[in-house]
Formats: C-alpha cells, structure tokens, sequence
C-alpha cells in the first residue's frame, strides 16, 4: 500500500466491533484476533479489498485465502457439496467448528467470494473461528471474510493486537484486540475435494483426531501426483484455454492484449489492468481480465492473450507470478490458504 495509514487501536467492545466491520464492509483492511492467530481481514467479495492485504502483507503470490465466516450453515452456502463428501463436511463441521479446522471444497458457482481471494480455483477454503469477539465481528459483516495471517509475508505469525501493530502499524486501517490468541498457531488445513482426504496443514485440530472422524487422511508428502496446497507451495491457479504470452512488446492483430498502463497499438482485444499503472489495481483486476480476454478473445478467434510487462517490484511480483503460472500448461488443480 502507498501510503501510510492511520491504523486504529479497537477494543473488543460491541462499538469496536461495529466499527470493525464498518471498515471491512467499506473495503478497509482489518486485523482480529481468532482462537489461533490474528487475521488480516478484508471482505472477500471484493478484489480491490482482497488486493490490499497481498499489497499489506508484502505476500509474494496470490495465493489463495481461506474465507471466515460466523456458523456452518453459511460457510457451507459458498460450496458445492455432494455425497461422501457432504457427509465427512458436515460432521467436521459438527465436531471442530467453530475451531481451528479450515475446509478445502469446491467452489459454488453462487459464491460470493471473489476470483482473486479463491486465486482463480475452483475450489475455496473455508473456516468458521472460534472466539467470541471473531464470530460477533464476522456475523456483524454478514459476508465471507477472507483472513490470512496479520503479518508481513515471511514473519512470525502473531498471536496477540501487540505482535499485529509492530508488523503492519500504518500499513492497515484497523486491529480489534481481543486479547492473546488461546491456540497461537494456524488452522489445520484439510482437503475434501478428493476421494481421500488430504492435510494440507497441520494446526490446531490434530491429525489423529481427524483420522478418528473421517477415517484415512493422505498428506501431500506421501505421493508426488498431488501438487500440495499449503502456504508458499503453490500449485495450479487458473489457466485460460488460449496460451499466455508474456512480457509482450509489440501485438498481433489475432492476439488479445493485457495490458498495463499505454496500451500497445494492434490488438484484435484489450483489457487494461491499470492505465494510470497502478499494481493495485491491476492485482484487484487480474482474473477478471484473462476471464475477459479468454472468452471474448476465443468468440472472437484470437489465438494468444499477449501480457504487456509488469514492474518487478511490490505486487508486480504476485502478478508476474501469475501470469507465469497461467502461461504454463494446465495440471491438476489444486488449492492454497
């Protein structure tokens, strides 16, 4: 984020809290505490919100968020459930939430959360917290939150209001201290998107607990097919069906262009991340552009979304890191929190 911010010091108190979730409905960036650790929270329906936590954090990818939400019945309206499937995720659900448990399911295609906080997937990670003053603040939102560790990108991850401020003190608008986190380290990630499940991450549900409930549980490391999900191994993000070309300085009248900033002339099509060149903004517009260009560029016969190049600096770095990823030929999908 460019500019310094003045991070306000909110208290747990139904005022703090309201005023919590005003910031977040109005696009702000807030810092809650959750019974593992404070969350970098923004509403995760907007892509603009969402940009300004990778633009906070220093996060070097668009690595997928996992999304809060106050009960079951709401997190479970953002996906797609079904048979064996259903069943394991509703008695998880019955068992560990809220608490540190985070889901990894397939996507609805009524979700309200956005394509940049999902990273383009098809799937999303889901977790309702336990904490009384993270469920007030999530129900007083009434949307998906989406949260990753309220940090800058590569440092420890904290567990109380005090770790949060001499991390990112101007750099967000808020923090709502609720006091030091009961578990302090992150959520179990588990995914139940394939025939058997996989722990993603190891956190505050354990591996034996889970094992007990919905039986053989596989863990990336045991087989090389499953490119893993966890934090900073990321995998497949979406990948148009027309090949990516990038760092592009000149346009083919059958390519559609990204471009950032002055457009190149001859172009058959064009989506402008930014055309005052701000990476804000072009991380915010990202998915929705190669969505744009892959479809109407495919009506229209193009053959190749030409991607002008983008600075190499602040979240020029996540974007390129994109853009390289949907480039590349498409493998097996997976997710990321």
């Amino acid at each position: 984020m460019s500019d310094t911010l003045h991070t306000e010091r909110l208290t747990a108190t139904p005022e703090g809290i309201r005023r919590a979730a005003e910031l977040l409905k109005a696009g702000k960036l807030v810092a809650f505490g959750t019974e593992t650790v404070y969350g970098l929270g923004a509403i995760a329906s907007s892509d603009t919100a969402v940009a300004k936590i990778f633009a906070a954090k220093g996060r070097p990818r668009f690595n997928p968020l996992i999304s809060h939400l106050p009960d079951a019945e709401s997190a479970f309206a953002q996906a797609s459930l079904s048979g064996r499937m259903e069943e394991i995720a509703h008695a998880l659900a019955e068992r560990f939430w809220p608490g540190p448990l985070t889901m990894v399911l397939p996507r609805s295609p009524n979700s309200t959360v956005s394509d940049l906080a999902a990273a383009g997937l098809s799937t999303l990670a889901l977790r309702v917290p336990r904490g009384k003053t993270a469920l007030a603040l999530l129900r007083e939102v009434g949307a998906p939150v989406a949260a990753p560790s309220a940090n800058v990108s590569g440092t420890v991850s904290p567990s109380d209001a005090f770790h949060v401020l001499r991390s990112l003190d101007g750099r967000i608008d808020a923090v709502l201290d609720s006091g030091p986190c009961s578990i302090g380290v992150e959520s179990t990630v588990l995914d139940l998107t394939r025939e058997v499940p996989v722990l993603l991450r190891p956190g505050g549900v354990t591996l034996e607990e889970l094992t007990a409930l919905c039986g053989p549980i596989r863990h990336p490391d045991d087989f090389s097919e499953i490119a893993p999900a966890s934090p900073g191994r990321l995998a497949s993000h979406y990948a148009p069906s027309l090949p990516v070309r990038l760092d592009a300085t000149s346009i083919a009248p059958d390519e559609a262009q990204l471009a950032f900033g002055t457009p190149l002339p001859g172009a058959g099509l064009t989506w402008n991340l930014s055309e005052s060149g701000n990476l804000e903004e072009a991380a915010a517009r990202l998915f929705a552009g190669l969505r744009f260009l892959d479809a109407e560029g495919t009506r229209r016969g193009l053959k190749t979304i030409a991607a002008q190049p983008i600075p190499r600096h602040g979240l020029g770095l996540a974007i390129r890191d994109r853009l390289r990823r949907a480039a590349e030929p498409r493998t097996h999908a997976a997710t990321l929190t």
